[in-house]
């Protein structure tokens, strides 16, 4: 009776799992659609549109991913190989990463949209926004490099139990690490994250000066045509700006979290850590789509095209 109950305990926390990452793929996949539309009507990309398509894209995997390991933590079934944990645990983390560098790049780059032509930021204005992925190529090749030795320590969980593993699934465990390694590791990780986060964080500062600077200017002059209100580019950082916010506090929290994670066994608890650190993912497109007014319009030529 007791097993039946845990059992349909963990059926509903898996639901629930299901749900955020349906809501997530959705959302993201028709965020990437627009993207790859607006591509197609010929239309000159922004400078944010690359990095907001390669976050799409880094949502969906990451929301995949996610599934996969919810799956094998909560619901009982075949068990994964040792190459498989690697691998889905690899790109776990790697996603992860790869969403925070995305999302540092994307707030960098609309500081310099917003930046004035006497700005020495200006001069980035003019270059191909597709350019700029390549930052994001060199930061996943700095990423990798550094999750490839953990990768080594994680193996298929045995037949018998030890207590000198770290279970993190019911397939995976983390083998034990030298206290060194670990402490080399993990700085490591937190120091480049500290790093895009300040890097979000100074962006995001340059934009909520601008916007103070523009919207004093604008009651000075007594403008009532050109409010920032009513100006896409400032309904842009506004959309951006919360999702900085919303990103840093996300990610501020699960970080929080995974540092408690391991000393619980609270089912729970590991239902939270998940169901919290993949908010971002899901919300995140719904925020940048709620700048776009042309996507009713954008859809409907594309509608009228296939009929034709």
């Amino acid at each position: 009776m007791i097993k039946i109950n845990e059992l349909s305990h963990k059926i509903k926390i898996i639901n629930t799992l299901y749900f955020e990452a349906a809501i997530g793929l959705s959302g993201n996949s028709f965020l990437l659609l627009f993207q790859v539309l607006k591509f197609i009507r010929g239309q000159r990309p922004r400078l944010t549109d690359p990095p907001i398509s390669l976050l799409a894209l880094i949502h969906i995997l990451m929301l995949v991913v996610m599934s996969l390991v919810a799956t094998d933590m909560f619901m009982p079934g075949k068990r994964w190989s040792d190459s498989t944990c690697k691998s889905v645990l690899f790109l776990h983390r790697y996603f992860r990463s790869l969403s925070l560098c995305a999302t540092s790049l994307l707030s960098i780059l609309q500081a310099i949209t917003l930046s004035p032509r006497s700005s020495r930021l200006a001069k980035f204005k003019y270059k191909s926004p597709y350019h700029m992925l390549g930052c994001l190529l060199v930061l996943s090749i700095f990423y990798s490099s550094i999750s490839s030795p953990f990768t080594t320590h994680i193996t298929a969980t045995p037949n018998l139990t030890s207590p000198g593993f770290t279970y993190i699934t019911q397939s995976c465990c983390l083998l034990p690490m030298h206290y060194s390694f670990w402490n080399t590791f993990y700085t490591l990780l937190t120091l480049t994250d500290v790093i895009f986060v300040g890097l979000m964080a100074i962006s995001s500062a340059y934009m909520v000066t601008f916007l103070y600077r523009h919207k004093k200017q604008s009651q000075f002059l007594h403008s009532t045509n050109r409010s920032p209100t009513s100006s896409p580019e400032h309904r842009a950082t506004r959309t951006i700006l919360c999702l900085m916010s919303f990103f840093v506090v996300m990610y501020t929290l699960n970080s929080i979290l995974s540092y408690l994670r391991y000393p619980s066994n609270d089912p729970i608890f590991y239902f939270i850590v998940i169901l919290e650190g993949h908010s971002y993912a899901t919300v995140s497109p719904f925020l940048v789509l709620s700048t776009e007014k042309q996507i009713i319009h954008i859809f409907k030529c594309y509608g009228r095209t296939v009929n034709i």
